[in-house]
């Protein structure tokens, strides 16, 4: 019997006890993350214009220095705006981290076959993790750092 009241004495209190408030995110910390992703994908979004405008001055690196058709401009643009797409909505935004970071990894490839510093394809990566890990509290949660 001492039992059943102290479950109703828990239970009543439980429903009488003020909730607490779920922690909002650092203002500072998302606007941070914000901005470290936005910079990524501005950057990606101007070389996209660049392969879809088909700039004279791109199209001759583009088939002279790294050895690409002249033809996978397009679809390579396009495919660099799909992958930034994803990246910005904060829905898709962890899985637009993944598609760049291999589409980065392929400039990163390609920066090495011939030669060239391939500092900023890695740099953009950087960011575009820091920017994600940083507006998503859910990857926060997922990978600690400690």
């Amino acid at each position: 019997m001492q039992n059943a009241d102290y479950a109703q004495n828990v239970a009543a209190s439980a429903e009488t006890a003020p909730s607490r408030p779920t922690p909002s995110p650092n203002k500072s910390i998302l606007w941070t993350g914000r901005v470290l992703s936005a910079l990524p994908a501005l950057m990606m979004v101007l070389s996209a214009a660049m392969k879809i405008s088909h700039a004279p001055q791109f199209v001759t690196m583009w088939t002279g220095k790294f050895g690409y058709a002249e033809s996978q401009l397009l679809p390579i643009g396009l495919l660099e705006l799909t992958c930034v797409a994803v990246f910005v909505f904060p829905r898709t935004a962890v899985l637009g981290a993944i598609l760049l970071t291999g589409y980065l990894g392929g400039a990163v490839a390609t920066h090495v076959r011939v030669g060239d510093m391939f500092l900023i394809p890695v740099v953009l990566g950087v960011l575009a993790w820091t920017g994600v890990y940083l507006r998503d509290e859910r990857l926060r949660a997922l990978v600690p750092l400690r």
